[in-house]
């Protein structure tokens, strides 16, 4: 189902719940799509994971947010749409027979750059502990670094903060999710063949990382990639069905 977090058209999410009726409610999956922070991608390419997620017994709230190209979107405003996000299923979603007890944030390259961000400013919230793990898929952990590169998510970081790093290296360090402050339940996960988002910015990011050998950028939400069946146990093992 759709619902609006906010008042602007793409300040909304798709709730799914799952497939399958059990007797306790279900763990709640909070995803943020990437898609270079531009507003060429949206939210209809998590369709696929979203639903598998639904199948496997969790409850997805994938959240669309304003991007790049959008009133209101890039640096700060489509992180502030995340928090907002985040903040209306904690108070929403029981009424919806969701566990709001037991959520895992995730998010997926640009995304996971969000949602590290996100769950590094939910940690010191009064509802902290219902954030049960924070995971980056292919995130983008280092903005500035990012910036340096020559592939077209890698140009288009300038355009989502406005300014080069030369020209405003604070806001790339406020951009960049810190490991001294990130949640304390945050994992990387990282793909050895992803020709998007570096290796580097799993390995050089000072968290908690897990590699996976041969997977490519995409993989992550693809259900049926070996990328996918490692995220699965992932999230069992922080968020339990």
């Amino acid at each position: 189902m759709k619902l609006a977090y906010g008042k602007a058209a793409l300040q909304f999410g798709l709730l799914s719940l799952p497939v399958t009726k059990v007797s306790t409610k279900p763990p709640l999956v909070i995803f943020v799509h990437g898609g270079c922070w531009l507003n060429a991608y949206d939210i209809g390419h998590s369709k696929a994971l979203s639903q598998a997620l639904t199948e496997a017994g969790y409850a997805v709230w994938s959240l669309e947010y304003r991007r790049v190209g959008d009133e209101g979107g890039g640096w700060p405003g489509s992180f502030d749409d995340i928090v907002q996000g985040v903040h209306y299923a904690q108070a929403q979603f029981e009424q919806y027979g969701v566990d709001v007890n037991r959520i895992a944030l995730m998010g997926h390259s640009a995304g996971g750059q969000l949602a590290l961000l996100a769950g590094e400013k939910l940690a010191g919230d009064k509802k902290a502990a219902q954030i049960q793990a924070v995971i980056g898929l292919a995130a983008i952990t280092d903005m500035a670094s990012y910036a340096k590169g020559s592939n077209s998510c890698q140009s288009a970081t300038a355009q989502f903060i406005g300014a080069s790093p030369e020209k405003a290296p604070e806001l790339y360090q406020q951009a960049s999710p810190s490991p001294d402050k990130i949640h304390p339940k945050t994992l990387l996960l990282q793909g050895s063949a992803d020709q998007i988002v570096p290796t580097t910015q799993a390995t050089d990011s000072g968290m908690p990382y897990r590699m996976v050998e041969k997977a490519g950028h995409f993989d992550w939400i693809h259900p049926q990639s070996a990328a996918y069946s490692q995220l699965i146990l992932t999230l069992q093992e922080f968020v339990p069905l």
